[in-house]
């Protein structure tokens, strides 16, 4: 073998393989799970976000920064994976979900505008149960 030139056998081929489509499938069951758990109104804009508002402000915060970091983390971590195998775009992807940053909703009404995703997110909650996704305010019915 040269010296710097990676021996790709058969047993790495595999492997790599192997963690590609483990990944791959966690990363969509895990999407999946979280597209059905969120409340229908979650990307309204009067939607309430606060997370443990009801809890003592140092407990609160101290969840608000840990989730930042993980998300962060999830952020470095995808950035990692895409140089190898893995799912690194899906992981970025989560991570932006999780973290608190100026326009957030707007970025993700715009991704669920794009044809099709919309549709397939609102049949994927429609199998389980849950109601469709809601994107924009309702309108003030006009009375005339």
């Amino acid at each position: 073998m040269i010296q710097g030139v990676v021996d790709l056998s058969w047993g790495y081929i595999l492997s790599a393989l192997g963690l590609f489509a483990g990944t791959f499938v966690f990363s969509i069951v895990v999407i999946g799970f979280l597209l059905i758990r969120l409340p229908a109104t979650y990307f309204l804009d009067s939607h309430n976000r606060d997370l443990w508002i009801d809890h003592h402000p140092v407990l609160r915060w101290s969840g608000v920064i840990l989730k930042n970091l993980g998300a962060v983390a999830l952020i470095i971590v995808g950035i990692v994976l895409c140089f190898f195998p893995g799912q690194g775009v899906l992981t970025i992807l989560i991570g932006l979900a999780l973290l608190d940053f100026p326009g957030k909703r707007r970025l993700e009404r715009a991704i669920l505008r794009k044809p099709g995703i919309f549709d397939r997110v609102n049949r994927l909650r429609r199998r389980y149960g849950r109601p469709p996704l809601v994107v924009e305010e309702p309108r003030p019915a006009d009375d005339e």
